[in-house]
């Protein structure tokens, strides 16, 4: 039996521990890290995993902090932003309600074929000097809680080995190797369901009409690089095209309004698509024979009751939390995760002690879960509400650059000092948010369903694409601070905006207190006159 010794050891060699590899080593060249996956590679194309989508924060993590931007731009495809259509059982998508943009926003994001990606990963990871043994099986891990090494015992090409490091972080998804060592599953409310496939073809949705006009609103005319969502009542079916030229279809539902048992395999999927999105169902069914995969997760959405410890271990991506695939967070929250274990691992390499700072960075990792876990749960009966939904992707995507995307760009995950500062208006800005989430389900029974053939383009809004714009601008810790201040002041007037537009549409509705200026906000709704 070898036995090897490494600073870092991490267990699971997708993406949270080949983009941990790699930052850790930029960020500290002499490291020894070594990555144990199991699964062999190569990876195939397409038909590996899901998590295709990246938005602001995860492109950000990818492009820039990793250093992925030349390969992404070369092998994955350049995504037209999200869009939403309300098409339960409709075949005719000019006549229905369409939120998106009809040109490209400045921060570019990208569709991910998973396993292009992760393939690319294992060899920059090798290329820089990293021991990635694939084809590796965890078998048991022994976590010292005093200052000697970690234990990690392991079977690679038939042969047992033992691996001693200073750190040990899980990176292994639904394997949950620490989780389950340590008892730390946690439900958090959020039921949803889960089934997926691969076609390997491209499903354009541009030509899924012969509206002429309809096509020409976008520039380009390109809708299928858009993550495309179609949505009704308690659920919404993806489209999301791979760079292998594939595409990625799948459909998340709230399992009590549609559950899993009615589409867990293929046929029942197709069935399913053919009472609830038959177009969705026609371009499939079509393409029967080049059917990749088929695959179904229950209850995907899960907490963690630690996920940084003292103790020099970590647990970071979908092993730790994961909240839903709708707004495509994933990524984001593996960056930040990532982000803190490299900061941990910094504070122990200076001589620091870590316990503080391991409880600090996680009360920051999970506010930020916690308050983004709000966007979903008990949210997916509003989504069949074109009118309800379209303002609701409004305000969520406001919040998320508003708020945690300007602590992201601007590289203040770790700035302690600026949390405190902030911390009245941050408490505040969470608040509201809970607040506006309730608003949106109480404003749902009194409603009167509204689905015109209308074009929501979210990029005419000037605050809006301000907004996503700036998100790269450099500030200094007092624009930042100004920044921030302002964008919540925006929020209190957005919310303020919302409420009074619903409550003269629906006379009784209850409003949301502490909002701003119901007169100075900028609305969603002038985007329909």
């Amino acid at each position: 039996m070898s036995e090897t010794r490494h600073d870092v050891l991490i267990m699971g060699g997708g993406l949270a521990g080949l983009c941990l590899a790699l930052q850790l080593h930029k960020r500290f060249p002499d490291m020894s890290v070594c990555v144990l996956e199991r699964r062999n590679h190569p990876l195939p194309p397409a038909a590996h995993k899901v998590g295709e989508s990246s938005v602001e924060i995860g492109a950000h993590y990818f492009d820039t902090v990793i250093g992925l931007r030349e390969h992404l731009d070369e092998k994955h495809i350049h995504k037209f932003g999200f869009r939403f259509f309300y098409s339960e059982g409709r075949e005719d998508l000019p006549a229905v309600t369409e939120l998106g943009v009809r040109e490209v926003l400045p921060r570019t994001t990208y569709q991910l074929d998973r396993g292009i990606l992760e393939n690319h990963l294992g060899e920059e990871v090798r290329r820089a000097g990293i021991d990635f043994l694939d084809g590796a099986v965890v078998r048991t891990v022994s976590i010292d809680s005093g200052n000697d090494d970690h234990t990690v015992a392991y079977e690679h090409e038939g042969q047992a080995h033992v691996a001693r490091a200073r750190w040990v972080i899980d990176a292994a998804g639904r394997a949950n190797i620490l989780k389950r060592k340590f008892n730390l599953a946690e439900a958090n409310g959020h039921d949803a369901n889960s089934v997926w496939f691969r076609i390997d073809d491209k499903l354009e949705i541009d030509q899924w009409c012969n509206d002429e006009d309809w096509r020409l609103q976008c520039t380009p005319p390109e809708r299928w690089r858009s993550t495309n969502h179609l949505c009704g009542p308690g659920y919404w079916v993806w489209l999301i095209p791979l760079g292998s030229g594939a595409h990625s279809v799948g459909i998340v539902c709230d399992a009590k309004m549609h559950p899993l048992e009615t589409m867990n395999t293929f046929e029942k999927a197709m069935e399913w698509l053919k009472k609830f999105q038959p177009l969705v169902w026609r371009e499939c069914d079509t393409r029967r024979d080049k059917l990749l995969d088929f695959k179904f997760l229950r209850s995907f959405s899960h907490g963690c009751k630690q996920v940084f410890s003292g103790d020099r271990w970590a647990i970071t991506g979908e092993a730790g939390v994961f909240l839903d695939p709708f707004y495509s967070p994933g990524s984001d929250f593996i960056g930040m995760s990532n982000t803190y274990v490299c900061a941990l691992i910094e504070h122990d390499r200076k001589g620091d002690p870590l316990g503080p700072y391991a409880k600090i960075y996680q009360q920051l990792y999970f506010s930020f879960y916690e308050s983004t876990l709000t966007l979903y749960r008990d949210q997916y009966p509003l989504f069949g509400d074109a009118e309800i939904m379209s303002t609701k992707v409004i305000w969520d995507y406001a919040y998320y650059w508003g708020v945690l995307c300007q602590v992201v760009f601007q590289q203040r995950l770790t700035d302690l000092r600026l949390f405190s500062d902030l911390k009245t208006e941050l408490e505040s800005v969470r608040e509201l948010n809970v607040q506006m989430q309730a608003f949106f389900r109480r404003w749902l029974p009194l409603n009167p369903p509204v689905n015109p053939a209308t074009f929501l383009d979210q990029g005419q809004l000037p605050w809006f694409y301000e907004l996503n714009s700036r998100l790269h601008e450099p500030l200094d810790d007092a624009q930042v601070r100004e920044r921030m201040r302002g964008y919540i002041e925006l929020l209190r007037n957005l919310a303020a905006g919302i409420v009074a537009q619903a409550q003269s549409d629906c006379p009784g509705l209850e409003g949301v207190a502490g909002t701003g200026d119901a007169a100075a906000s900028p609305l969603l709704f002038e985007l329909a006159a």
